[in-house]
């Protein structure tokens, strides 16, 4: 048996016809799919035991409810779940408008009501005009036609206050079962043709002249939203044959001090609107008043930068070699200085090679510590030395300190080049971009100053009053081409769509200014947008209700077939790729120095600072000298 689950709701008043009655609805829901579960409604409580004994046969549980029963039980899970009723039943009437109320018509509950051979068709759908039987409905009727057969007719209405469709769907006899007559199974694919009804759409401008240039790709960086959306929703209108009656707004919609929504999404909650004509960001607060039907935009608004340079950002003299490089250089350093230390000790106790030495005029490195930490750091610097032992031991050691540090000297220089032409990628979050040096600078768009003041998260809050709109200082939102440009003379981030953002730097050739482009790793307002429609309202402004089922996969049909990656293709730019990388020659500033420079400064003040204390020593000493001097005179 299926794992999917049917529940079937039985209102039976006659059970004497239930010989050719409940086997037809045992082959309709076979039809469908297995049954799990009936749960009956019955008008005499004898009917009860006849129902349960019949369908306990088949079926794993059965329930039987009185028709009286004050509340519909609402079947959870709701999926897959079929109402059965006998239309001659006294409260049947009664019935279908309780279930109207509770929306048991719409997806994705079935229905089949059933009436003997005294009816037609025409008299039966007047029992049906009041219910909302809409596009989304499966209602079908079952009527008895003799002993052995039931014709099968499916009704709904376009409109609310439309006229009763009849779909004629086959017959059942009791020799043959369920045979149909070849229709389209599924609903959306069956009623798609609304036969030119007209739907309200919303749609956001935010620059009037975009009305203008909705279709023809000018300007597409402006309203890229709008004008991508508005194609793919007259692509929807095609294939569902409506007509789209257009209002503007200059907002998407938010909420206001009295919890009223402005923009867009008000003209939904309202009823002004049947969909809306232009995306929107997926939000908590919106998700209980619109739904949300397809995702159209693959648009993302992010902080775009040029990578800056890696030194500065780190400290590029360090970067060379990695610890366990530098460690072993410092005890290389150590270790030689030591043994260095000991032969010229050796040397100085050896009278004959001084005497050596001196016939020789060799400059010997005088026996001090000091001197040969001096003689171990200017050959670390290149500098040579100026003396040198004049034993064989100890000149193998002085040519093999040279030369390793020869070879570590020039793999450091090497690194240093590439280093400095480098960037840096370890800006990759809202943290990052926050305690780094880069300005930031945001879109001058509508949701942007929505979002951007009303950030709730720790990080991206005091990204906004740290960075876009500091005390005291008028908030950084620029419009594209200002961004951009500054953008592009570096450390500068500027949050944008990433679709005209790209567009406008694949324009301004930034990448090819010497660093690529990055995008950092967490957009601050959303991923993608989607398109939206009223939220469970019983009428549409137009009419017609309840088809975002149907739109929703009209939609997919239109990604699944090419037509909404070829507008999307056609408004928004992909990320521009960095192809010269490293072919261009950056050259190299102070900045670039800094720590250098710092150690330059730092010896240097050291020094002057050397320098006064000794002659402040110097003075002190002289001092001394002479009041000693004459205190001797004056003693004598």
């Amino acid at each position: 048996m299926n794992s999917r689950t049917f529940l079937i709701c039985l209102i039976f008043i006659e059970i004497s016809t239930c010989k050719i009655v409940l086997p037809m609805i045992n082959d309709f829901v076979e039809h469908y799919n297995k049954t799990q579960i009936v749960l009956g409604f019955v008008c005499r409580k004898n009917d009860a035991l006849k129902l349960v004994k019949h369908f306990s046969k088949k079926l794993h549980q059965v329930k039987a409810v009185s028709v009286d029963t004050r509340e519909l039980p609402y079947p959870i899970p709701p999926t897959y779940v079929t109402f059965v009723l006998d239309g001659q039943c006294s409260g049947a009437k009664h019935l279908l408008l309780r279930a109207d109320a509770e929306r048991l018509f719409a997806t994705p509950f079935k229905w089949i009501v059933s009436y003997d051979y005294s009816y037609d068709v025409a008299d039966l759908i007047e029992n049906f005009t009041e219910l909302n039987l809409l596009v989304d409905s499966d209602v079908t009727v079952a009527i008895m036609e003799n002993r052995e057969t039931f014709s099968l007719q499916k009704i709904y209405k376009r409109h609310v206050n439309g006229s009763m469709l009849v779909e004629n769907i086959g017959n059942w006899t009791k020799r043959h079962g369920f045979v149909d007559n070849g229709y389209e199974k599924i609903i959306y694919k069956r009623r798609r043709d609304l036969k030119k009804t007209i739907l309200n759409s919303c749609i956001v401008i935010t620059n009037n002249d975009s009305l203008n240039h909705l279709t023809d790709k000018r300007d597409i960086h402006i309203d890229s939203i709008a004008k991508v959306n508005y194609v793919l929703v007259e692509h929807l209108s095609d294939t569902v044959n409506a007509v789209l009656n257009y209002s503007v707004r200059g907002t998407w919609g938010y909420k206001n001090n009295e919890s009223k929504w402005s923009g867009m999404i008000g003209e939904l909650t309202r009823n002004e609107a049947d969909i809306g004509g232009t995306a929107l960001f997926l939000t908590s607060d919106r998700i209980e008043i619109i739904d949300y039907i397809a995702m159209t935009t693959p648009t993302r608004s992010k902080f775009i930068f040029r990578q800056p340079k890696l030194s500065y950002v780190a400290n590029v003299f360090t970067l060379p070699f990695d610890g366990l490089v530098w460690a072993s250089t410092c005890a290389l350093l150590l270790i030689m200085a030591m043994v260095l230390y000991v032969v010229v000790k050796w040397e100085w106790k050896k009278k004959k090679y001084v005497e050596i030495a001196n016939e020789s005029n060799d400059i010997e490195i005088p026996n001090s510590w000091v001197e040969v930490t001096f003689t171990t750091v200017a050959v670390l610097c290149q500098q040579g030395s100026s003396s040198i032992p004049f034993s064989i031991p100890g000149r193998i050691t002085l040519i093999f300190l040279l030369v390793s540090l020869m070879f570590l000297y020039t793999s450091y220089s090497a690194n240093i080049v590439a280093l400095l032409q480098s960037s840096s990628n370890s800006i990759q979050t809202l943290q990052d971009i926050l305690h780094s040096r880069l300005d930031v600078g945001v879109d001058n768009t509508v949701f942007n100053h929505f979002y951007f003041p009303n950030a709730t998260e720790p990080v991206r809050r005091a990204l906004y009053l740290q960075k876009v709109a500091p005390p005291g200082q008028k908030p950084k939102f620029y419009s594209i081409d200002e961004g951009i440009r500054r953008m592009r003379e570096g450390l500068f981030a500027f949050h944008v769509e990433t679709g005209p953002g790209y567009k406008f730097v694949r324009a301004r050739k930034v990448w090819s200014a010497g660093n690529p482009v990055l995008a950092s790793a967490r957009p601050l307002a959303g991923h993608t947008e989607k398109l939206v429609v009223q939220k469970n309202v019983e009428s549409w402004v137009s009419g017609v209700n309840r088809v975002e089922i149907l739109f929703s996969v009209r939609l997919r049909l239109l990604q699944e077939n090419g037509i909404q990656g070829r507008e999307v293709g056609l408004i928004y730019t992909k990320k521009p790729q960095c192809l010269s990388m490293g072919s261009s020659f950056i050259s190299v500033g102070l900045v670039d120095c800094y720590p250098a420079a710092v150690v330059l400064a730092g010896g240097l003040g050291a020094a002057v600072m050397v320098l006064l204390l000794e002659i402040y020593v110097n003075h002190r000493l002289k001092y001394y000298s002479r009041k000693w001097r004459r205190n001797k005179r004056i003693r004598q």
